[in-house]
């Protein structure tokens, strides 16, 4: 006999944006179903950022060993315990889970563990359970794409098997040059691994504006990282010991294994949406400005909506539909103000426009840039980085992207979101101080030379 439960809000899929929209919902006031068949956290908590964030500080923490006696430490690196490596990982990510768990569970949501369908009528049902409510929220997030013709299994894997690694590979193939690709090449070139990156297209992290993506390739080649840009991929053959690549051109690679990170895709299949008038084109849930479908009482957050697949993104927009079901009205956010990361070695951020997207958009005269290295910068010489700040203005007018290459750089986009945010001009910064010695004085560089008074740039 099917059971029926009634609810304010129910929402498929417990990732970044199906619990930040419980969360604020119970804030509000509303009663919420969260349903979720692995783990609360999703991808992001269990598969994908945090886990790989901290893969990537044991890498840090590596590369600082190897390098210690240059600043006068006497240091060596034996080696580095994949086991090790794998606790302290788990460590976190358990941490974090049960902070999770319990913040939930002081909100007062209920959690259904199991796989939800959406039915026509405002439910979904979870085996013989039904869980209704005026208002859904599809949240079910993504999975790790691959290529056709090419089957993971065996050596060629996704991000979800090379986190479950026992081993360090000494050779290792990468297929995408894209964030994914480059944040594991950067962590197995710091534990040692011969690393080759694939990308089809004519540079690493692609969507990025140019300046930043020539000078991680800069900054790869002298960490000894390989890529092939520019040719696409053709086969992959597989034996016990390793697999071979041949690309397009004839030119043949062969590793320990290939990772495959040719992005992702939303996770929609199977979930009785077309059924229940539910909108779905290519695989992703088609939305508005407010995040509705085209049923009635359905939303639809995070990885699954056309766009930037972000855990952060997932956040805003799970908040954003929360409030709106309880008659508030946020202001919607465009993607070019969203901050985006790649937390390699060295670090990728932005947000904004590129210079070439801003140019198309607003025309070649209209636009001006600056660019300032961190040689420059006092603090980026102290822990020994190398990068640039771009910052990209209309002529006369707002900042309208901020780039940023460099180690650490990630923790300086938030100022770049409020300026693209806020419209800020230069003048508007240039009068504001940055600490010294801090990278942040580099963006205040950038800021002070496109307002036409540099102080520490020619």
């Amino acid at each position: 006999m099917m059971a029926a439960h009634t609810f304010d809000i129910v929402i498929l899929g417990g990732g970044s944006g199906g619990y930040a929209a419980a969360l604020r919902a119970a804030e509000l006031g509303k009663s919420v179903a969260l349903i979720e068949k692995d783990k609360l956290g999703g991808t992001c908590l269990h598969r994908g950022c945090i886990p790989t964030k901290a893969l990537l500080h044991a890498a840090e923490v590596a590369d600082h060993v190897r390098s210690a006696a240059s600043v006068g430490v006497l240091a060596s690196l034996e080696g580095v315990d994949a086991a090790g490596v794998r606790t302290y990982r788990e460590k976190i990510v358990a941490k974090k889970f049960a902070g999770l768990e319990g913040l939930i569970k002081a909100r007062g949501i209920t959690v259904v563990s199991g796989s939800g369908t959406l039915t026509a009528d405002h439910a979904v049902q979870v085996g013989n359970e039904t869980y209704t409510a005026p208002d859904v929220i599809l949240a079910t997030g993504s999975y790790s794409r691959s290529l056709p013709d090419l089957e993971i299994n065996g050596r060629i894997i996704t991000s979800e098997q090379a986190l479950a690694l026992d081993e360090i590979p000494e050779r290792v193939l990468i297929l995408g040059g894209g964030v994914i690709g480059v944040e594991f090449a950067s962590v197995w070139r710091s534990f040692g691994a011969e690393v080759t990156i694939i990308e089809g297209l004519d540079h690493l992290v692609p969507n990025e504006d140019e300046t930043l993506s020539k000078g991680l390739e800069r900054a790869f080649r002298r960490r000894g990282i390989r890529y092939e840009l520019g040719t696409r991929f053709q086969t992959a053959v597989q034996d016990d010991t390793s697999v071979t690549v041949t690309l397009e051109n004839g030119t043949t690679h062969t590793g320990d294994y290939l990772l495959v990170a040719v992005g992702r895709g939303p996770a929609t299949a199977d979930l009785g949406l077309e059924e229940a008038g539910v909108a779905v084109e290519r695989g992703f849930v088609a939305v508005d400005d407010m995040l509705r479908t085209s049923a009635p009482g359905v939303w639809a957050v995070g990885d699954i909506v056309p766009g930037l697949q972000l855990a952060h993104r997932g956040f805003l927009q799970g908040i954003a539909v929360a409030e709106r079901i309880a008659g508030l009205s946020p202001v919607p956010v465009p993607e070019s103000q969203i901050p985006k990361i790649t937390y390699s070695n060295p670090e990728v951020a932005s947000v904004g426009l590129t210079e070439k997207a801003a140019r198309a958009e607003h025309g070649a005269e209209a636009v001006d840039s600056y660019e300032y290295s961190l040689a420059g910068n006092g603090k980026s010489e102290i822990i020994g980085t190398s990068g640039v700040v771009k910052v990209v203005r209309l002529k006369n007018g707002p900042i309208i992207g901020v780039h940023l290459l460099g180690d650490r750089v990630g923790e300086l986009i938030t100022e770049g979101q409020l300026a693209v945010a806020w419209e800020a001009h230069p003048e508007d910064i240039a009068p504001l101080i940055h600490a010294h010695p801090t990278q942040s004085e580099a963006l205040g560089e950038a800021f002070l030379a496109l307002a036409g008074k540099p102080l520490h740039a020619l």
